[in-house]
């Protein structure tokens, strides 16, 4: 099937675009939530997002095992969207993970899947350096895994005030 990568700042309308992107499928929609509720604030977000999705979406929450989960979501008829690359990164960093081993492995899963899966991720190679090594680290990290994702997909896109630029496929 294919592999789509939709990048774009914060606020850009990109998850809103890989979501009609999946609505217009016709396909089974899962959604492959990455992120974790570490205040208030977040929950209130994450509630938010699930509530707008509705009940045609099987939200499934994996901060870490992103490979594992998708491999259990794989399979002929089904949609995945992974929101997002960037949260994950953060987890992974947070958890000592080795960032090449993980991003390998999921790169070495894109070509066999059976789902369409679209991965949202947030561009954030394009602001100042940022100030101190953990965030110059996150960056690097992020724009490595965008460079191996973009890769191996079919499409990417990159959206800026809610319009889509196609840059592959």
């Amino acid at each position: 099937m294919t592999t789509t990568l939709i990048l774009g700042g914060a606020r850009s309308g990109k998850s809103r675009f890989a979501e009609n992107l999946v609505m217009a499928s016709g396909l089974e929609r899962h959604y492959l939530a990455t992120g974790r509720a570490w205040d208030e604030e977040m929950q209130t977000r994450i509630a938010q997002h699930k509530a707008d999705r509705g009940p045609s979406w099987t939200t499934h929450e994996e901060p870490l095992d992103l490979l594992g989960m998708l491999a259990a979501l794989d399979g002929e008829g089904r949609i995945v969207l992974v929101d997002c690359l960037t949260l994950w990164v953060t987890n992974l960093m947070m958890g000592e993970r080795e960032m090449a081993v993980e991003f390998s492995a999921l790169a070495n899963f894109l070509p066999g899947a059976k789902a369409r899966l679209i991965f949202v991720s947030n561009e954030v190679g394009l602001g100042i350096v940022p100030d101190n090594r953990m965030a110059r680290d996150f960056r690097d990290h992020a724009g490595q895994l965008h460079q191996i994702i973009a890769a191996k997909a079919d499409e990417v896109y990159l959206i800026a005030a809610g319009l889509p630029l196609k840059m592959k496929g």
